[in-house]
């Protein structure tokens, strides 16, 4: 029997920040992963895998669409997918390392095994063929993370009917690659794969893609991605998809009823994610899950049995990896009595095509629906030196900021470096920053931060000095 202060399920990003914070305020803590190497779904088959694939994709895209146009010369151009993919797992390999060297660092103890509770202050691991290992702690956290949701009508097989798992390893690049779900882990793939030259459908309930951005967004990321040579059928239910040798059939019917079948080689499932709490034991603890199967907690993340918390994507809020070691440290510094915080409402969100698209704060429909006095700037790249120089002229910056008192509430970002550049948005936030603070800012020429710059310039009182 082991004891510990504290005990946390699972090593993904929530899981092994939240351990080494732990271990950092003293606590004797322990990490309990069920497979043989550490990063949970992030580090292994989710963020790091496919943005080495996306960032390999775009190389060989613009190789062959853009280099010309800067006198690059690159006759005989080809794909090695073998080796694109065998880049991506040592990117993966690099992380794995770097996460067990940190938990050696900080005296973390590593148990390798699936976890259950026993009791609320006792866990079985099964650590091989029948065996188990006890341990006991003060407190647990549990960060298993999620799973991929799967249709109940659809059977995935893992060869042809893929999830993003699956479809971050194959053994070849799909010839026309069928997608059900327009969402970010969709559209993400999708876009890697159209870029290696397949053909690619996406199949989405509703009438937009990446939903939960602003609907401006979502608009100009359909425009580029479609610009780009994929298709979109919005508005459309899938009813079905089934496999005959290599080729998979999918069946779908729009608003008016009228019924498609799409044929490709492959179809990924992306609808989703389901938090996993499968085999945890949690009604041996007194753990409750709420009606769509996530585990409940209060303000300060703990679930209804004292000294048991949960983060990540185990319980509500959006899935993101940031998210969840947010939500790691906040836990640890609040079993050591601190009083850390965190913003919700300032948790970016981002969608690693290119260009890439980012979100923080409020979006336009949601000011709209709660009536809320608004107003808005919008400025194009197009418009940029800096990104007339590197030809990335797609997107804009989007500021949406309080009627009254100039307070930004949202920012709205696709175009070239969206992912990075969102953060000036979310560090203006957290200091309730009015648009006209972030117009009088210096911002470098040439680069594409000017674009917030004027953003917030259009937002204060429609005095763009570039447009």
């Amino acid at each position: 029997m082991s004891n510990y202060n504290v005990v946390v399920i699972g090593s993904g990003p929530g899981g092994y920040i939240a351990a080494i914070r732990c271990a950092q305020l003293g606590f004797k803590t322990a990490i309990v992963e069920k497979y043989d190497v550490l990063g949970g779904t992030c580090t292994n088959v989710g963020c790091i895998p496919s943005k080495a694939l996306l960032d390999s994709s775009e190389h060989y895209h613009n190789a062959e669409k853009a280099f010309a146009e800067h006198g690059i010369n690159t006759t005989g151009l080809s794909i090695d997918f073998k080796k694109m993919i065998d880049r991506r797992g040592n990117v993966v390999k690099q992380n794995n390392e770097g996460i067990a060297y940190l938990m050696k660092k900080n005296k973390i103890d590593v148990i390798t095994g699936t976890a259950s509770f026993v009791t609320k202050n006792k866990i079985s691991v099964a650590v091989g063929k029948g065996e188990k290992t006890e341990i006991e702690s003060d407190k647990f956290i549990i960060a298993t993370g999620s799973k991929p949701t799967k249709l109940p009508f659809i059977e995935i097989d893992k060869k042809r009917i893929i999830t993003s798992t699956e479809a971050l390893v194959l053994n070849e690049a799909p010839k026309h690659l069928i997608i059900i779900g327009g969402g970010v882990i969709g559209v993400e793939l999708g876009s890697v794969y159209q870029r290696l030259g397949a053909k690619v459908t996406v199949i989405e309930f509703l009438d937009k893609i990446v939903a939960t951005m602003d609907e401006d967004i979502s608009r100009e990321m359909l425009r580029f991605l479609r610009k780009d040579g994929m298709e979109f059928l919005l508005s459309h239910k899938v009813t079905g998809a089934v496999v005959n040798g290599n080729e998979v059939t999918v069946s779908a019917e729009n608003k008016n009823g009228e019924k498609i079948e799409i044929k490709g080689d492959y179809c990924l499932v992306a609808v989703g994610r389901a938090p996993y709490t499968t085999g945890l034991g949690l009604e041996n603890a007194g753990v409750k899950l709420d009606e769509k199967g996530r585990i409940e907690v209060d303000g300060n993340l703990q679930t209804n049995v004292p000294g048991i918390y949960a983060i990540g994507d185990v319980i509500k809020g959006a899935m993101l990896a940031h998210k969840a070691e947010e939500e790691g440290a906040f836990v640890a510094e609040t079993m050591a009595g601190q009083k850390p915080h965190i913003h919700y409402n300032m948790i970016p969100g981002v969608a690693y095509t290119w260009p890439e698209a980012a979100s923080v704060g409020a979006n336009e429909q949601d000011l709209k629906k709660n009536g809320v006095a608004y107003k808005s700037g919008k400025f194009p790249f197009r418009a940029l030196g800096r990104a007339r120089a590197s030809g990335d002229l797609d997107g804009f910056v989007k500021v949406l900021a309080a009627k009254d008192t100039d307070e930004i509430l949202g920012v709205h970002i696709v175009g070239a470096r969206a992912a990075d550049l969102i953060i000036e948005g979310v560090v203006a936030m957290e200091y309730r920053a009015s648009a006209e603070d972030i117009s009088r800012m210096s911002h470098p020429h040439p680069t594409y931060t000017e674009a917030f710059k004027e953003a917030c310039l259009i937002a204060t009182d429609n005095r763009a000095l570039n447009m």
